[in-house]
This record gives C-alpha cells, structure tokens and sequence, in this order.
C-alpha cells in the first residue's frame, strides 16, 4: 500500500491538539483517519456491489452463449427441412409435368395410344 503524503500540513490548531482530542473516545481511531476510513467503506461497497452486478453479467452472457447455440441449430434444421421440402416440390412439379406431357402427346398421336401406356421416367 502507498503511503499518502498530504500536499497540505495540517492547521497549526490541530498540530497542536493533543492526542486524546483527535481520537474517537469510543472506538479510538483519529478522526483524521477514521474519515479517510468511512470514505474507503463506501468505496468497498460500491465496487462489490459493481462486482456483483459483473458476475451477474458473466452468468447473462453464458445463458446469451447457450441461447444462440440452441437458435443457431434449430436455423440449420429449418434450412435441412426447407430444403427437403423444396426438392420434393420440384419432383412433384417435374412429375406433373411429364404427365400432362404424356397426356398432351397421347392425344396428339391416338394411334400410339396402345403402345404407350407408361409415361418413361429417366431420371
């Protein structure tokens, strides 16, 4: 710890004071101290109470971590799922099409009518 230098000698009037006047009679700290004390207390408590709210934050920011990590999954399962969905409606319309096509065609040619019954799928 530091030891404090004052800038500014004390008043001759309590350089001259005796030692029991600058002393609390009930606790027997000097006043000169004991306000430089009572001004520390409150300083301590201001910074736990900050360290409180600090420590608060790191349990915020894990629960925060936690949170975004169940988001980000549930974002990559709605894509894989959005995917999957968009494929099977691109199947169901290329199948559509194929059999309006077929149907198109048979009309168009009546006498292939017999020797096609199955549109042909390669795909």
């Amino acid at each position: 710890m530091d030891h404090h230098i004052p800038m500014h000698a004390l008043p001759e009037e309590i350089q001259k004071m005796l030692p029991e006047e600058k002393v609390c009679k009930y606790c027997g700290v000097s006043y000169l101290i004991l306000h430089e004390f009572k001004a520390m207390e409150e300083k301590v408590k201001a910074m736990e109470k900050e360290m409180k709210f600090y420590q608060g934050s790191v349990d915020r920011e894990k629960r925060l971590q936690e949170k975004l990590h169940s988001l980000s999954q549930e974002l990559e399962q709605y894509e894989i799922d959005n995917k999957s969905k968009t494929e099977s409606k691109i199947y169901f319309r290329l199948m559509l099409r194929l059999e309006v096509e077929h149907c198109q065609l048979k009309e168009r040619m009546p006498d292939l009518q017999h020797s096609v019954t199955e549109p042909y799928i390669g795909l």
